[in-house]
């Protein structure tokens, strides 16, 4: 009993009401997506910004899986991608948005999505991880886990749509048009002849089959047979078997010579083009209105297999710039889920990424202009501190404010980014309005120099320097760290810094000790003579079971894969590894091969 009311969204509702007025989000389910998808496309192509929030089911599996300030792009990249791959979508909110002075005008949508095999073809998701954390944050927030999971909005990314396309097999119109040879080959004349020789003939059966009376049916049906006719729909259809791609834009070809002919691709499970169908119309306005049924079928089929990414492909089109908060997390997740699996490197996601958004905006670079908004990890936090600091009120304009009349609803976090994002701008003098009708076509220089750049935590590619605490803007190159763990109970930064002072006599003032998680630490020295002499130290000591390694190993455990929970048991395996191939490397250097002329084979002799 008391886990069927944890999961339902009934017992929130009381406490959503001791908070006064709540802002209305129109909540999009399986139920009423048609309808929000036109109302949404309108909104989206007549704002100027989109601001999205994703609610996931988890973020990182252990403590040191976060984004650290140690981490390099490619490292807190790494991070991401292993999120982004195993953890899943569950709420996904936009707001289409504009400013019109001092008036913030939103159209807040909150999307229920759930990776549904619809087609049964293992697509989306098999499977996908939950951190209980924030499950429990979403119970308590009066989130319906049923209502999600049955109601929720499928989709497919579009590299699952194109592998959809070929599992299931299909019928799908011949689209654009085939462009006829210059030059063909006199097997493809000979082949083009038979079928149109083909065709003839069963057309003639067709309507000679029409004359036929009732009496002749059996004859009837033993012309079709041996002509090959089939039907589709009501109409007579004819499967022409292709052998290879290459033959279907001469089968087209070859059916322009019919204008009663509509041609259809035929797509088997596994293979692509298999076929093209031949149907046959009675009339000029017959065949429209069999390529309006094609194109309808196609949409609905289309709509189905797409589900909630029509969303993101009307983002896409506008060419709108997405608001983010945390804009490495969310556009990975979109990315992944959406577009298709993540690449290797940031800059592979990088570049995918723009073809996705050419223009993406992360609230937290424009904080770092204002203030050290690191230890603030939430929107909330973030514009509380504004209104305590600075006077920049702006007036909330929200389409769907009279429409909804239930205050427990979902999704206020996108409605809380682009409040955070309109009173930034404001505060930096930052032109956010655009003339009536007029298109954006260039960014503010304020917003093009943060524009596809994520958050300020993550350092370029090209940036050896990373910060050892939030909010220390202190960089030190990556060769100035290093990682120590076999702690035994020493689990406070405290103890260790004193243990190394006392052991290793080294002066606390050259070096500076974080702790990672309960079993790893990170040591920064900022001489690096006393780095080198640190690690003789422990490294010929034995060091009372303590054991060190560079930035090097630490990348390399990033880059593996090795997700254990304690970061100390990645660095052993690691090492292991290491270890393993050093000595793999050293045998095959010392192998020595003899080779004998007697046993050579002269190929002239055979």
């Amino acid at each position: 009993m008391f886990f069927k009311r944890f999961l339902c969204s009934h017992t929130a509702a009381r406490r959503h009401h001791q908070h006064g007025k709540q802002w209305s989000v129109k909540q999009v389910t399986n139920s009423n997506f048609s309808e929000a998808l036109q109302e949404i496309k309108d909104c989206i192509f007549n704002s100027d910004f989109v601001a999205v929030s994703l609610q996931k089911t988890g973020g990182h599996s252990a403590t040191w899986q976060r984004i650290l300030p140690i981490d390099t792009a490619e490292t807190a990249y790494m991070k991401v991608k292993d999120a982004a791959t195993r953890f899943q979508i569950l709420q996904f909110s936009v707001c289409p948005f504009s400013v019109k002075g001092s008036k913030l005008i939103a159209h807040p949508f909150n999307f229920h999505v759930f990776p549904r095999d619809e087609l049964k073809v293992g697509m989306p998701s098999y499977s996908f991880s939950c951190q209980s954390s924030y499950l429990s944050s979403m119970a308590r927030e009066g989130f319906d886990f049923n209502a999600c999971i049955y109601n929720g909005i499928s989709y497919l990314s579009k590299a699952q749509e194109s592998a959809a396309k070929i599992q299931t097999g299909n019928l799908s119109p011949v689209s654009g048009t085939v462009e006829p040879s210059s030059v063909y080959s006199v097997a493809d004349t000979i082949f083009m002849e038979r079928i149109e020789s083909r065709v003839k003939n069963w057309i003639r059966a067709c309507k000679d089959s029409n004359k036929t009376e009732v009496a002749d049916a059996l004859i009837s049906s033993l012309r079709k047979l041996v002509a090959g006719s089939e039907v589709f729909g009501s109409r007579p259809s004819l499967t022409i078997d292709v052998c290879s791609e290459r033959q279907v834009p001469l089968v087209i070809e070859a059916l322009k010579e019919f204008v009663d002919v509509v041609p259809l691709h035929v797509t088997a499970k596994g293979v692509g083009v298999q076929a093209v169908r031949a149907v046959l119309t009675s009339s000029k306005e017959d065949k429209t209105l069999l390529e309006k049924e094609i194109q309808d079928t196609e949409h609905q089929q289309r709509k189905l297999v797409r589900g909630f990414r029509e969303v993101i492909d009307l983002i896409s089109t506008s060419q709108r710039p997405v608001v983010v908060h945390n804009s490495l997390y969310d556009l990975a997740f979109i990315h992944s889920k959406f577009q298709a699996p993540l690449p290797s490197t940031m800059d592979e996601f990088k570049n995918s990424l723009l073809s996705l958004f050419p223009h993406t905006l992360d609230v937290n670079h424009l904080m770092k202009e204002i203030g050290p908004f690191d230890k603030m990890n939430n929107v909330q936090a973030a514009l509380s501190y504004l209104e305590r600091r600075f006077s920049a009120p702006i007036d909330m304009d929200i389409s769907n404010q009279e429409e909804t009349e239930n205050t427990n609803t979902h999704g206020h976090n996108v409605l809380r980014v682009c409040q955070l994002f309109v009173k930034l701008c404001s505060i930096l003098k930052i032109p956010l309005e655009f003339p009536e009708g007029e298109r954006i076509t260039q960014l503010a220089p304020s917003l093009q120099r943060t524009s596809n750049t994520f958050s300020s935590k993550v350092h370029t590619a090209d940036d050896d320097g990373v910060g050892i605490r939030s909010g220390n803007s202190e960089k030190v190159r990556t060769d100035n760290l290093v990682f120590l763990w076999g702690l035994k109970n020493r689990k406070s930064s405290r103890n260790l810094k004193n243990l190394i002072c006392d052991s290793y006599n080294v002066l606390s003032e050259e070096f500076d000790v974080r702790m990672l998680d309960r079993t790893c630490a990170v040591v920064v020295f900022w001489n690096a003579g006393v780095l080198d002499r640190f690690l003789g130290l422990v490294e010929g000591s034995g060091g009372e079971g303590l054991r060190c390694a560079r930035y090097n190993t630490y990348r390399r455990v990033c880059e593996s894969g090795l997700w254990k929970a304690d970061l100390a048991e990645c660095f052993d395996e690691a090492l292991d590894e290491s270890e393993a191939l050093s000595r793999t490397e050293a045998k095959l250097e010392e192998s020595v091969i003899y080779w004998n002329d007697d046993e050579m084979i002269n190929l002239d002799d055979l």
